[in-house]
């Protein structure tokens, strides 16, 4: 959850406190990793706990109390709760609604499509994950020595390829001990652009994908996007660390729950 204006360094003073004073990337060891790969798969577990409360007539509210009580259940903390004002503990987009939808008491329906959002802190290690819900891996560029402008190039082609577009206003993240942190990961570009991958980065892939045009506009809350022309919009998220050989998923589902089709 994050947006590309956050990038700009003449609006870092908009950041936490935590995430303004080093903006450097960040290289991680083996331990890291390992606080890593705890907290992806707490999260994962989080999205498989609440797959099948989501269902025709819960609402997002109610869906927001379950995953909260889940994480603290397991000594963790929701990032998202009181993140720079930031009222619930998930983000719940619904059809038009591109991304940190703010739970409430919109009921679901059949035939919505939602994306739930789920980030916990576990040891001081961020957890970043989301996953799409039908009311009804493509990773593979991600390789040292690379720039970060493949893993836009990749999903640009492939979205528009579909006839969709990418959504520009939001991109991926670096992530550890921090929640929103250097490298920005844009969902669009050139290969050519960007810092490189190094062994030991992570980061989040979060594309969100519209069926119609890929302008957003911010609702009157604060945080709530949606596409301009209403049309649907998607999202999947995953946690990656760069490894010698390529890349590890960190919030891979224990139960097999990471893509459509659910049980």
């Amino acid at each position: 959850m994050r947006t590309v204006t956050d990038i700009q360094p003449h609006l870092m003073m908009g950041l936490a406190p935590s995430e303004g004073r080093d903006r450097r990337i960040k290289i991680h060891g083996p331990e890291a990793f390992e606080g890593m790969r705890q907290a992806g798969i707490l999260a994962a577990q989080t999205l498989d706990f609440i797959t099948p409360h989501v269902r025709p007539g819960i609402t997002t509210g109610e869906l927001d109390r379950l995953c909260h009580d889940f994480i603290v259940d397991h000594d963790a903390i929701p990032a998202p709760l009181n993140y720079r004002g930031f009222p619930k503990s998930i983000c719940t987009s619904v059809n038009h609604v591109v991304c940190h939808g703010i739970p409430g008491e919109r009921r679901l329906m059949e035939g919505d499509i939602l994306n739930i959002d789920v980030t916990v802190i576990l040891d001081g290690w961020h957890g970043d994950t989301s996953r799409m819900f039908f009311v009804g891996e493509r990773i593979p560029v991600v390789l040292p020595g690379i720039r970060v402008g493949a893993i836009g190039e990749a999903i640009q082609r492939y979205a528009e390829g579909h006839r969709f577009s990418v959504v520009r206003d939001f991109c991926g993240h670096g992530v550890g001990r921090v929640f929103h942190d250097a490298p920005s990961i844009l969902h669009y570009g050139r290969s050519e652009e960007g810092p490189v991958l190094r062994e030991g980065m992570f980061f989040t892939v979060e594309p969100m994908i519209n069926a119609g045009r890929w302008e957003v506009k911010i609702l009157s809350d604060g945080w709530t996007a949606v596409t301009k022309d209403r049309s649907l919009s998607a999202q999947f998220e995953h946690t990656i660390g760069v490894t010698a050989a390529g890349y590890e998923i960190f919030t891979i589902s224990p139960a097999g729950l990471h893509h459509p089709p659910y049980p």
